[in-house]
């Protein structure tokens, strides 16, 4: 058992030096420009690959449900990798790296929201989407880690885990999406 004492301590320390550096700013722009995006009634759209793919999910998963209830206020929230049968039709019929861009031209409307998470920025999937987006009219939002990619750059709005740890990249962008459930659920 002693080989492991110490392995929380570790990795605590850790991820309390990654969110220490967060940008609370940045951070605060971003919440706001989710909240814009609701209350205009526009649609939420998030995307990623692999474990963003899962917090892509898992912030629709907690917006769609919790801001709802506590606010009435619909929260037009999807994402683009819950359907497997889709995701995989565009990525055999097409290719990967357009199919997330692909799904968007089905959907987006000028003026939603699209969320596109990267721990390393650079996943061309997430690029292509985020260009598509840019393109026709949707606002963007970044999330992404290490040196933040491409995606840091062309993302009109970014929220940057500077850490070289795609497991603190994950932690930072799930907390993103807590903080920006609590806040719209008026708890903080």
């Amino acid at each position: 058992m002693s080989e492991y004492t110490g392995s929380a301590s570790t990795y605590l320390t850790k991820l309390s030096s990654a969110l220490e550096a967060l940008d609370r700013d940045e951070i605060d722009a971003a919440v706001a420009v989710i909240a814009k995006a609701w209350i205009d009634g526009r649609q939420i759209i998030t995307l990623g690959n692999g474990g963003s793919s899962m917090t892509a999910l898992h912030f629709i998963t907690d917006w769609n449900k919790s801001i709802f209830l506590r606010s009435g206020r619909p929260f037009r929230g999807r994402t683009l990798v819950d359907n497997v049968g889709l995701f995989m039709a565009y990525a055999n019929d097409i290719s990967f790296a357009d199919l997330f861009a692909e799904q968007l031209k089905n959907i987006l409307i000028p003026g939603d929201l699209v969320i596109a998470i990267s721990g390393s920025g650079n996943s061309e999937n997430v690029i292509r989407a985020v260009d598509y987006a840019n393109l026709n009219g949707a606002v963007t939002l970044g999330l992404c880690g290490y040196s933040g990619g491409r995606l840091k750059d062309i993302a009109q709005h970014k929220v940057w885990a500077a850490v070289n740890d795609m497991q603190l990249c994950e932690d930072a962008h799930a907390i993103f999406g807590h903080i920006v459930m609590q806040k719209l659920c008026g708890m903080i």
